[in-house]
């Protein structure tokens, strides 16, 4: 059984197995409440959206974006390389699907050169000395025997931060229930091929890697990886239905996308921007503040905005924003929003010489003219300051 919603759609009933109704409430996706025997309702959370598989069926909740820009704003977001085209041919699929079969393409270009060496440090005891000795290591463990011997040494291998992400990702994508025969068995032999590479953890840090000319190859790829880790969940536990599920929060992935696109956009200009600035409303720093993005030169802000996943502008909003713009000193604050029909136009708040401008996105346009919009703003923004 395969349910399609929307987001922030109304519930559906569905024909589940107390057990599967359990496994999908607790993905975080959907609600799902008893209306009879045998009989459930299921309705999306709001504002989430994704996909989430559990004993053999399926509850996909739409986001009105569609999938392939979903994909693109939660990769920007997560690292300014990140491009369309990393997610090409998800346009029809559910997200889950979606992402897998997204990463076993870009995987399979990565690895057309070979897999990926680098150099690993690594402590170890060994028969011969090779590397460092780690003398402090060497007489507090074993103080009178000559070995083995515990050293330091750079290894030239494939057990690296790069594969092993993508390892890790491949293996939660092939995990995926109702893929294609092709996509599971590709994800399958690139994993194969990473034979020596560790496994990571469920549930540790994803480690840490930079682009270099070395691993440019794999930039694409690893960045959809940790799109797989981060938004995406295999859980196969013994006696339990099995659930696989890509749940993403549009509020965040909304607020992510502008403020990583904006401090792209302003980059190069006098100061420094920031994310989720602390600062506090009162003197006595009992009531915390933090701003989506402030642009500073020096210690001054010199510019305030915040996203809302929203297609109003509210009034709660405004009296935020005037807060911001009252602790910060600033005459202009900036509230950005998904499209929608409201009236636009700044307010000027009375009895003081504070605007705020609400301002409209188009996310439902080309990823480059997306962000030729965030551009053009990031430079009112800073004319208008």
């Amino acid at each position: 059984m395969t349910l399609r919603l929307t987001e922030n759609g109304g519930a559906a009933d569905a024909a589940l197995d107390a057990e599967t109704a359990a496994a999908l409430h607790r993905s975080g996706l959907v609600e799902v409440s008893p209306v009879g025997p045998s009989r459930w309702s299921v309705r999306p959370i709001p504002m989430m959206v994704g996909a989430v598989s559990a004993g053999g069926s399926e509850v996909v909740v739409e986001p009105k974006t569609g999938v392939a820009r979903l994909l693109f704003l939660l990769g920007y977001a997560a690292n300014p390389g990140f491009r369309s085209e990393d997610v090409e041919g998800a346009a029809d699929l559910d997200p889950l699907t979606a992402a897998a079969e997204a990463l076993s393409r870009q995987a399979a270009r990565a690895l057309q050169q070979g897999v990926l060496q680098g150099y690993v440090t690594r402590e170890e005891a060994l028969m011969v000395i090779r590397g460092r000795l780690r003398i402090a290591d060497q007489w507090s463990r074993r103080p009178l025997l000559p070995i083995p011997v515990e050293v330091t040494h750079d290894d030239y291998s494939t057990d690296i931060a790069e594969n092993r992400i993508l390892r890790a990702a491949l293996r939660q994508a092939a995990a995926i229930p109702r893929l294609r025969l092709e996509t599971r068995s590709r994800l399958l032999h690139l994993d194969a091929r990473l034979g020596g590479v560790a496994s990571l953890v469920p549930g540790a840090p994803i480690p840490l890697w930079g682009e270099t000319r070395l691993n440019r190859r794999y930039a694409a790829t690893l960045r959809l990886a940790e799109l797989v880790l981060r938004h995406g969940s295999v859980e196969a536990s013994p006696g339990r239905t099995s659930i696989a599920a890509f749940v993403a929060n549009m509020p965040a992935v909304f607020e992510d996308f502008v403020t990583t696109a904006l401090v792209e956009a302003l980059r190069g200009r006098p100061g420094r921007t920031a994310t989720q600035y602390p600062a506090y409303l009162d003197e006595g720093r009992r009531v915390p503040v933090r701003p989506d993005l402030l642009h500073l030169i020096g210690d001054r802000p010199v510019l305030v905005a915040d996203a809302k996943y929203k297609t109003d502008a509210r009034s709660d909003d405004v009296q935020q924003m005037l807060s911001y713009c009252t602790i910060f000193a600033l005459k202009r604050g900036w509230l950005l929003y998904a499209r929608g029909s409201a009236s636009l136009a700044p307010r000027r708040i009375r009895n003081s010489d504070v605007t705020i401008t609400p301002v409209a996105l188009d996310l439902m346009a080309s990823p480059t003219d997306l962000l030729a919009q965030l551009a053009a703003l990031a430079h009112r923004m800073w004319n208008e300051r």
